[in-house]
């Protein structure tokens, strides 16, 4: 195709999806079955609006009955202060109820005044809709954010049906941001955010939301999306500082069994904890997050390792590590939320005195360069989708940054590395959100825990540093489940509410392309001659690749076309 017919492909593609969203689910939208999940609704939704993979009791235990007691008690104290929100009084009692946990009624009422929203909007009056349209016209991550928008909360009643009222302001949101913040434009684990968001909010509000937690100086998000991800890299670095000091046996065995901490704490930080804990301590850090800013999450990581150091220490493998870190403390935390968030008021302390309570202020290249909802038109590569080829230099930063604490590791334990990173990296290409070619096909409405580590340089590239034989069974174990946040409880006493599991996690996929050659051709039997296969084992498949072919290999250890007999083990 040449460039005028790739434009108007990519034109077409981005009209089609928006017309979906636009469209709705009215009498002639296109929905393939797939795509709706089926749940017994009514007898599995909680009072939050999330969908269980069980029938739920008839009757209230007792710390339900204990939240209901407390919540309602505190419904009064926030009435009062939310209509006085610039009085002294307000400012002194703010941060000791926030911590107790804001009301699930007050919640969006709360989160708008903590953002500032109402004087954002008042500013830029008329500038969401301009950026949107602006969307319409010109930006490149529509089909990206389609993907993510199918598969982000479908376990949540208002998420559950495609092209639902709440999807299709997920979807105009995040196009609309892509065209505010063209430095960022899109990036998996924004879907999280804004989606959050619009369980309390409406559209406009949720997109103020959104700019606010990338460009306020309190939250500077933008550092974790930007090119590179340095906000993110900085973070993980003073994790391991805090665990060096304080968790200094913990730390050692997580790097014996190859257990970066980027592999548990990626999605902590990149979308503040909303993914990898129960739904109501979820909130409970969101709530305290838009008070006192990124400064809480160090404390919160270091929290939850202490907790749960006497469940890790007799760990002795990297997928059990994953598997409790990324899918069992999601389910059942083990402690209530009351007890989890006085623990990190005390690690918040604890860390203060030590003088890591808080990696500084962000760097400059973590901060937005450019004027927001400045149009700045898109090259022909953007437009038509084209990948880079190879990484950016931020990229390049952040593998050398991970390489480099995994060759430590391996030094302090005497072993070398047997994993290069030029291996690793094999087939990848420079893209910032995906190379996952499942996407181009849709997306499962119950893969959202895939959408982050799974289709990002981040996780692929480089998280694969760590090691190549256990990353498929990590990130399968760290990502195949439902993705979900939840409307927390107020400040409850009893135990979190368990993030709903609608469907078990698919089983492994491998995908192969294998380049069609007619009967006719000899020149393909001629460069590859026939071989009897070496190995009879059952389990075991081995296929020669045409070394000028690119395949295309999911869940595989990294290999090279100079070698191309690749052998996959499917026991």
């Amino acid at each position: 195709m040449n460039e005028e017919e790739l434009l108007k492909r990519s034109a077409a593609e981005r009209d089609r999806i928006f017309s979906c969203y636009d469209r709705g689910r009215e009498n002639g939208a296109e929905i393939d079955p797939w795509e709706d999940p089926t749940f017994e609704v009514y007898h599995t939704t909680d009072r939050y609006g999330f969908i269980h993979d069980k029938r739920l009791p008839q009757k209230p235990d007792p710390n339900e009955i204990k939240t209901h007691r407390v919540e309602m008690e505190r419904l009064k104290k926030w009435e009062k202060m939310t209509k006085q929100w610039d009085s002294s009084s307000t400012k002194e009692k703010l941060r000791r109820r926030v911590y107790k946990g804001i009301p699930n009624r007050f919640r969006g009422q709360v989160w708008a005044l903590l953002l500032g929203i109402k004087n954002l909007k008042r500013e830029q009056a008329g500038k969401y809709e301009e950026m949107l349209q602006l969307a319409r016209q010109w930006s490149t991550e529509i089909r990206q954010i389609d993907a993510d928008v199918a598969r982000q909360y479908r376990d949540h009643i208002n998420y559950r049906e495609r092209y639902s009222i709440k999807q299709r302001s997920m979807f105009y949101v995040l196009a609309a941001y892509s065209m505010y913040n063209m430095e960022v434009g899109y990036c998996q684990g924004m879907s999280v955010l804004a989606g959050l968001l619009l369980l309390y909010m409406d559209e406009e509000d949720a997109f103020w939301g959104l700019c606010v937690l990338l460009a306020d100086k309190k939250y500077t998000m933008h550092g974790f999306y930007v090119d590179g991800f340095p906000k993110l890299n900085r973070f993980i670095e003073h994790h391991d500082k805090i665990m060096s000091k304080f968790l200094p046996k913990l730390k050692r065995k997580l790097d014996k069994c190859g257990c970066d901490s980027i592999l548990y704490a990626l999605k902590w930080f990149f979308v503040v904890f909303q993914e990898r804990t129960p739904v109501s301590l979820g909130l409970r850090i969101w709530d305290i997050f838009l008070l006192d800013g990124d400064r809480i999450l160090p404390a919160m990581a270091y929290t939850v390792m202490k907790m749960h150091k006497r469940f890790l220490m007799p760990m002795e493998s990297l997928d059990e590590f994953c598997n409790y870190l990324q899918i069992k403390l999601e389910k059942d935390f083990c402690f209530d939320d009351d007890t989890v968030i006085s623990t990190m008021e005390r690690s918040m302390e604890e860390l203060k005195r030590a003088k890591l309570d808080y990696p500084g202020p962000p760097l400059p290249h973590e901060l937005p360069r450019f004027p927001f909802g400045t149009f700045k038109e898109p090259t022909f590569a953007s437009k038509v989708g084209r990948r880079s080829e190879e990484f950016s230099e931020a990229q390049h930063v952040m593998r050398e940054s991970i390489t480099q604490r995994r060759d430590l590791v391996l030094a302090d334990d005497g072993r070398e590395s047997t994993t290069p990173v030029e291996q690793t990296s094999c087939g990848l290409g420079g893209s910032k959100f995906s190379f996952d070619p499942s996407l181009d096909d849709g997306a499962s409405p119950n893969g959202s825990r895939r959408s982050l580590a799974d289709t990002s340089v981040t996780s692929t590239a480089d998280l694969s540093v760590f090691s190549s034989a256990t990353r498929s069974q990590a990130l399968d174990n760290s990502l195949d489940t439902q993705s979900n946040i939840s409307n927390a409880s107020s400040g409850s006493g009893g135990l979190p509410t368990p993030r709903a599991t609608p469907h078990q996690p698919s089983p492994d996929i491998v995908r192969i392309y294998v380049p069609y050659t007619s009967p006719m051709s000899g020149s393909y039997k001629d460069d590859l001659p026939r071989t009897l296969p070496r190995s009879l084992e059952t389990n075991r498949i081995r296929i020669r690749v045409d070394p000028d072919q690119t395949p295309i290999v999911e869940n595989l250890k990294p290999f090279s076309l100079e070698n191309p007999e690749v052998e996959l083990d499917l026991k």
